[in-house]
């Protein structure tokens, strides 16, 4: 009675607490992630195919916010803070493993730290985490953050991973972003008791590797592509796709001002002010 009273809220809840951790690293966070590097491995089809990918999602309009806050950061955030929890002992390890050493349990929390912080610099590298005029202009541009322009997808990409320091950190923070995944998949199945027996977990685990490894070809495949994309041609194609955008009337001239990159914009001026002046000599 009085060891149940002194327990603090997480370990009376233990076993919920558990399942909706590992709930919500696998279903919204997990699955954003294999797509998010299949997305940004298109680049490597070509930069007009990785743009097209990045116009889709933005088609989402005033819902993107909606749809990035309620299925990507905030089940990311209860996961990753969580997380941090369980690892500084407010939850107790009775989730050590029956049938293997717990190398792989430390693992999964030593990759989970490193991936949290990973995402938490690569979504402010690349967008700034807020996207008010505020902001990007006095905290995230002095801070090289916002790097990524969506109508200038693949080259502003490619501008952003331009240092081989950067390109490193990158690809350290992505495998241990991935082996968090493959690995927590195959915890998963034990906390949720899919996989109990030393037969079922080495086969689970089999499948986990295969799984990790593959996902793993394809985000180092994808930030190869970024690091080493033609940025000039990349940008040619963007700004024929954001011309064909904007004659269709899919996206406004203020859209295109605030989601290009700012040479991409500069260029668009000067091209519209020579062309203006070459029909002013024409004219005259």
């Amino acid at each position: 009675m009085g060891s149940t009273e002194s327990s603090t809220f997480l370990e009376r809840n233990e076993f919920l607490i558990r399942r909706l951790h590992s709930l919500a690293g696998l279903i919204p966070v997990g699955a954003y992630m294999c797509i998010h590097l299949l997305t940004n491995a298109s680049v490597l089809d070509s930069p007009g195919r990785f743009q097209t990918a990045v116009y889709q999602i933005h088609s989402l309009g005033a819902a993107l916010p909606v749809v990035e806050w309620g299925f990507i950061f905030l089940p990311l955030l209860f996961h990753g803070i969580l997380g941090v929890v369980i690892i500084r002992g407010g939850l107790p390890n009775s989730g050590a493993y029956r049938y293997t050493s717990n190398i792989r349990y430390s693992l999964q929390r030593g990759s989970g730290m490193v991936a949290m912080v990973f995402i938490l610099w690569h979504v402010f590298h690349m967008h700034g985490w807020f996207h008010t005029a505020w902001w990007l202009e006095n905290v995230a541009h002095p801070f090289f953050g916002a790097q990524f322009s969506p109508f200038n997808a693949a080259s502003s990409a490619g501008a952003a991973l331009g240092s081989s320091l950067v390109a490193i950190l990158y690809a350290i923070g992505m495998l241990s972003c991935v082996f968090h995944l493959a690995n927590g998949i195959w915890t998963m199945g034990i906390t949720w008791g899919v996989w109990i027996s030393p037969a079922a977990q080495k086969r689970a685990s089999f499948v986990c590797s295969v799984f990790g490894v593959g996902l793993a070809v394809v985000g180092m495949s994808a930030l190869w592509g970024m690091k080493t994309v033609d940025q000039e041609a990349a940008r040619q194609v963007e700004h024929k796709m954001l011309e064909a955008k904007l004659a269709s009337g899919e996206i406004t001239e203020e859209e295109a001002e605030e989601k290009s990159a700012p040479h991409a914009a500069e260029a668009e001026t000067g091209a519209a002010q020579a062309e203006s002046e070459s029909d002013t000599h024409t004219g005259g």
